[in-house]
């Protein structure tokens, strides 16, 4: 199943059980995922590849992260309490996230591979890390880690 169909078959689920914020929250994404295709449009693709769809969703993610730092500083744990509401649904379309040992795993096989000694080498290792675990892990999480094992 497609990501639009299942997030159309969501948005009717959640209709029926009068879901409001995970209703708002689905229709949200569609509207996104609806915008992208459309800009998209005039160099002649039609449909989002799931690439697309993934770094959208990663994109969706990201904002409600920001927003909840964000209004969790300003005092607002109103606010930054709905946004964690609708990064617990919209995480529902991401795949699962790794674990902090399985990531500092692939950090340090990485790290092997491209030989980095130092923090000069950060750029390197930081592009091969956010490839690999594209999706899979929050770029400022892998930031910290790869810092923390190229200073030591």
């Amino acid at each position: 199943m497609s990501l639009k169909d299942r997030i159309g078959e969501d948005i009717k689920a959640a209709m029926k059980s009068k879901e409001k914020l995970r209703l708002e929250t689905i229709r949200s994404i569609k509207k996104a995922l609806l915008e992208k295709e459309v800009s998209l449009r005039p160099s002649g693709q039609t449909d989002l590849t799931e690439a697309q769809e993934m770094e959208l969703l990663l994109q969706q993610a990201k904002q409600r992260r920001d927003s909840i730092e964000q209004y969790q500083q300003a005092g607002r744990t109103d606010l930054a309490d709905q946004e964690a509401q609708e990064l617990a649904i919209l995480e529902a379309y991401l795949p699962t996230q790794l674990s902090d040992d399985e990531l500092s795993k692939i950090i340090d096989e990485i790290i092997t591979e491209v030989g980095a000694t130092s923090l000069k080498d950060l750029g390197k290792v930081m592009g091969t890390a956010i490839q690999r675990v594209k999706g899979q892990a929050d770029g400022k999480k892998i930031q910290a880690l790869v810092k923390a094992k190229l200073s030591e």
